[in-house]
């Protein structure tokens, strides 16, 4: 018999799975090769190319920069060396100084915080002995311009401490549970307060006026016992502030109403602020010409101080006024003789400057007295003693100042105070009135006056009589 033929074609066989595996391995190192070769063919290019990431060279944005910066366009420049900076492999130096440069470009463009920042920047990366007494000067000036005078002194206690010293301003001083309040903080919050406290004038003040009379508060906080009552008032107020929101007082119907009043008072007055600081306009040459025409009333009037010696009876005082004419001490007999014992072991010497008037500090009310002081040569003692309710009093006059007038540097700031204050009533009336009319304000006088009778005497508020 004969066999059957077998048409069917033969199983595949399958590819064994090392081989797959094999063959993947392959491929991957294949396509590592290619990107290998790509990057090696783009750094070959050189560092150019990567600098022309808005389609400039490297030398072409320095050229940007420059004359960008010679436009006073000192953001723009800066934001052009940021670029810069992003579409290169620098090395360190060059890095620093470019970031120094976006610092100074900044600082001129007042952004004095941002300045700051990339000054730490370029240090960070890399300290040159070139930048690092310009880098201090500008930190210092930026600090200052800011206004920022507490964050200035730990900033030059840490750069003028020796290497490995602590860092300044960061003992602490008090804790509340985990939260830390150090030497640094308490300084920031006492600079926020006074911040606020200078708020309603800082508008109209120079800028050197405001960070001098800013220094000046600064000073009575140095006193280690205002530090401490200041600090221990901050932290009671901030744990009852915490106990209250604990409680959920902020979502009690009358505290909403309390914050909503105080956030009306606060927008009003922040609304009307800024109409006042875009029509006030006080140069310098209006003070100037303020003061001139007003000199006198920037006159400083004499001033005296004296030393008296205070007895009971004319006898005693005409005793020791023939003691002291025959050459004995003056304070030494006060020490011995007189009677006010809050001047008697200093001598006689009364604390208070005398004015011209009819009071004297510590005798009282002696027109006689006063007079004689400011017709006298000092030093010396008035020719004779003189009764008051007190007793009999010999005085000597030991310095008088004359009347004098005030130069316009001393009183610069006090007339400017003046000059805002007259303006300001102006600007509010003319704006109040404005807003009347905007919101078609109404008031009825005859209702509140009691003549309903008389409609006539109706009339919008603000608008005058």
């Amino acid at each position: 018999m004969q066999e059957k033929l077998d048409f069917s074609l033969p199983e595949k066989k399958q590819k064994s799975s090392a081989l797959s595996k094999i063959l993947v391995a392959l491929a991957l190192v294949l396509v590592g090769l290619m990107l290998a070769n790509l990057l090696t063919a783009l750094r070959s290019q050189g560092p150019v190319r990567e600098a022309e990431v808005h389609g400039l060279s490297a030398e072409q944005t320095r050229q940007l920069a420059s004359k960008l910066a010679q436009r006073s366009l000192y953001t723009r420049a800066a934001k052009v060396w940021q670029d810069y900076l992003s579409g290169r492999n620098l090395g360190d130096v060059e890095r620093a100084k470019v970031l120094f440069e976006i610092g100074t470009l900044l600082e001129k463009a007042n952004h004095f915080d941002e300045a700051i920042e990339y000054y730490y920047r370029s240090e960070t990366v890399a300290k040159l002995g070139e930048l690092e007494p310009q880098i201090n000067s500008h930190i210092k000036d930026c600090f200052e311009k800011l206004g920022k005078f507490s964050a200035l002194r730990y900033e030059l206690m840490d750069r003028t401490s020796l290497e490995g010293a602590g860092q300044a301003g960061g003992k602490i001083l008090a804790e509340i549970g985990s939260e830390k309040i150090t030497e640094a903080d308490l300084d920031a919050i006492i600079e926020d307060n006074i911040d606020n406290q200078l708020e309603p004038m800082a508008e109209f003040m120079w800028a050197e006026q405001l960070n001098e009379q800013k220094k000046e508060m600064l000073k009575r906080y140095r006193d280690p016992e205002v530090r401490g009552q200041f600090l221990q008032g901050w932290l009671a107020q901030e744990i009852l502030y915490r106990q209250a929101l604990e409680e959920g007082l902020g979502e009690e119907a009358e505290v909403k109403k309390l914050l909503g009043d105080l956030a009306r008072g606060v927008l009003s007055q922040r609304v009307m602020n800024r109409q006042l600081v875009a029509k006030i306009n006080i140069t310098e040459t209006d003070v100037q010409t303020y003061y001139e025409a007003n000199r006198d009333k920037y006159v400083e009037p004499a001033k005296a101080r004296i030393s008296h010696i205070l007895v009971d009876d004319e006898a005693r005082a005409n005793e020791l006024m023939g003691r002291i004419k025959d050459g004995e001490d003056f304070n030494e007999l006060a020490k011995e003789f007189s009677m006010d014992e809050s001047t008697r072991e200093n001598g006689g010497k009364i604390d208070a400057e005398v004015s011209k008037g009819p009071y004297v500090p510590t005798i009282g009310e002696s027109k006689e007295i006063n007079e004689k002081i400011f017709s006298a040569d000092a030093p010396s003692v008035l020719d004779e003693a003189v009764e008051t309710e007190k007793g009999w009093e010999i005085v000597k006059v030991d310095e008088v100042t004359a009347e004098r007038q005030k130069s316009f540097d001393e009183v610069r700031q006090q007339v400017m105070t003046t000059l805002v204050s007259r303006k300001r009533q102006d600007v509010q009336r003319e704006y109040i009135e404005q807003m009347m009319d905007k919101y078609n304000v109404i008031v009825h006088t005859s209702v509140l006056t009691g003549t309903e009778e008389d409609e006539s005497v109706d009339k919008p508020l603000g608008m005058g009589e």
